[in-house]
């Protein structure tokens, strides 16, 4: 086991433990009671320690992506309706996440909605908050950890800078992991799109199956399935693992953007420990809804409470202002 999937492990046996804790919204960790600083100011801290770093690590979860549009996954929102209007109508959804929970009478149904739902991201442009990011990180050395499957980040980075300890809707796998391979998704779910149209479903024989076992293939990401924890998943742990290795004992920063409730334990609570334990570390957290910033931490990191795009682009032009 990698090192970073031993601390993933230490912290999700954590909130096993605690779960209606953090099913409330809360967390069991000791907050600091320390009063932020006023936003301006931190806006000028994140540049500062930005600027100081000699390396960063970044972990972007789904309030990222949500932040520049892409936040059809939990409500009925406008880019719901845009992507995913023609179900919404016909089966009432409320959000992309329901669809994908719903028990479709026939498979040619379903795989109709997986596609829309894998084109949605697979075809998505790069969000505006990736991008100010992208300009935050001009000059760094830096890796990119994150749970999203939406593909954000592979479009702008390449693929060792990037680990996607969670999937990637690009790739299909096994339903069945019969074999540790994973294969090209993209060519399929555009084949789908085209042939299905304005219809909610897709003829039989365009349905993926495992070139191996024959069993229907499946999304490699985590959540809806028997997700595929081999050479491909051991790979996203071992970059982020040996990045943070070879990088102990440097200036090294966590910026945390957009950890919800369900996964804090990939990014989140791994980043706390990181940071309590590496001499020269500092954590920085921004999110909408959570300003968690740990007491045994405290003089090691801020949270940032506000919108994850905005922040980013105040970062972005503070930066660009003072260079």
């Amino acid at each position: 086991m990698s090192f970073y999937e031993n601390i993933v492990m230490q912290t999700q046996m954590n909130y096993s433990r605690h779960y209606s804790r953090y099913a409330a919204g809360d967390t069991v960790v000791e907050l600091s009671k320390k009063t932020p600083l006023i936003y301006e100011e931190q806006i000028q801290k994140v540049a500062d320690k930005v600027k100081e770093a000699e390396c960063i690590i970044v972990g972007g979860a789904s309030g990222l992506s949500a932040a520049g549009g892409g936040d059809f996954y939990y409500e009925d929102t406008p880019s719901f309706r845009e992507h995913f209007g023609k179900y919404a109508k016909k089966y009432g959804f409320k959000g992309a996440f329901s669809g994908m929970m719903y028990r479709f009478s026939t498979r040619e149904e379903y795989w109709g909605y997986l596609a829309t739902f894998l084109n949605a991201t697979q075809n998505a442009p790069v969000r505006k908050p990736y991008q100010d990011l992208d300009m935050i990180l001009q000059g760094k050395d830096f890796h990119i950890l994150t749970t999203n499957q939406d593909t954000q980040f592979v479009k702008m980075y390449p693929e060792d800078k990037v680990s996607e300890i969670q999937g990637d809707h690009r790739f299909f796998q096994c339903s069945n992991c019969c074999t540790d391979d994973t294969w090209d998704a993209i060519l399929p779910v555009k084949q789908m799109m085209e042939a299905m149209g304005e219809n909610t479903s897709v003829s039989t024989e365009l349905i993926p199956h495992c070139p191996h076992c024959g069993a229907e293939a499946f999304p490699w990401v985590r959540g809806y399935g028997n997700f595929l924890q081999g050479k491909k998943y051991d790979n996203e742990y071992q970059k982020i693992s040996k990045y943070i290795q070879k990088n102990m004992d440097k200036k090294i920063l966590f910026i945390e953007l957009g950890v919800g409730r369900i996964t804090p334990m990939f990014i989140q609570e791994p980043f706390w420990y990181l940071t309590e334990n590496m001499k020269d570390a500092y954590y920085i957290s921004v999110n909408a809804q959570y300003d968690f910033l740990p007491k045994q931490i405290e003089e090691k990191g801020m949270s940032i409470l506000g919108d994850i795009a905005k922040v980013l682009e105040a970062v972005k032009d503070r930066m660009s202002d003072e260079y």
